[in-house]
């Protein structure tokens, strides 16, 4: 890696070679931009990676499925990174650390909790992308749903309310942070959007046959964490800074 590309990594991750007794995971900015990354990087990486492995050209029923296949690693990996990030983000005010910590727990019940099985049997030749079940548990079906909404209301929230705070008045604001804001709201509703879909869904006012063809669970979670991760790139900085 030539010294300009070891540079422009350097200053998108704010590190800092002058200190070298500390870990350069310390800034704010840089756990923002990596939670972002994450976030945005996980459906692509699973659909992916399972094509590749198993040459399946269809997301399955939902993103958490894939716990259940061969790329479980991805999910279980990226999903415990965003949790133990979110718990370490600390954020200007108590607030933002008490909203991101709840996030962060929440993310690592959904691994810890998983969602139904994709099949019952092993070595289903149907589904040849499933390696492994669990024994049916509706408590634990159930608790990783809540987890899940969980999870996202609270990244909800800090898009919403928490991002778009600032200690300036509205009209002395810049135009980078009122764009800055419009993305932020856009985001939070989008995340809320698809969990009221979700949530619709499991109400049966939409016909579960629509979730099962389309599918519709996997592109409302997709929707969801994009809008999520986008949102953290955005707070890091990487675009519309001032």
């Amino acid at each position: 890696m030539n010294k300009s590309k070891q540079s422009n990594l350097s200053t998108f991750l704010n590190v800092d070679y002058k200190e070298d007794n500390s870990i350069w995971l310390t800034n704010s900015l840089t756990l923002r931009k990596i939670i972002g990354v994450l976030g945005m990087g996980m459906p692509l990486l699973l659909f992916l990676f399972l094509y590749l492995d198993n040459g399946l050209q269809q997301p399955l029923e939902s993103i958490s499925h894939y716990y259940y296949t061969r790329v479980s690693g991805i999910f279980v990996i990226i999903l415990s990174l965003l949790g133990f990030f979110l718990i370490v983000y600390k954020g200007k005010e108590p607030v933002d650390f008490y909203i991101s910590l709840f996030a962060g727990i929440f993310a690592l019940l959904v691994v810890l909790f998983p969602t139904n099985n994709i099949t019952e049997i092993c070595g289903d030749t149907a589904k040849k992308y499933a390696v492994t079940i669990l024994p049916n548990s509706d408590f634990r079906v159930y608790f990783h749903y809540t987890s899940a909404a969980l999870f996202f209301l609270c990244l909800s929230y800090m898009s919403l309310f928490l991002f778009t705070k600032s200690d300036k008045s509205p009209s002395k604001r810049g135009t980078n942070k009122i764009i800055r804001n419009r993305i932020y709201r856009t985001c939070g509703i989008l995340m809320l959007l698809a969990l009221l879909t979700l949530f619709t869904g499991s109400l049966k006012i939409i016909h579960p046959s629509y979730f099962k063809t389309f599918p519709l669970t996997f592109w409302m979670e997709t929707l969801a964490i994009e809008s999520f991760g986008f949102a953290w790139l955005v707070k890091g900085e990487t675009l519309f800074k001032d």
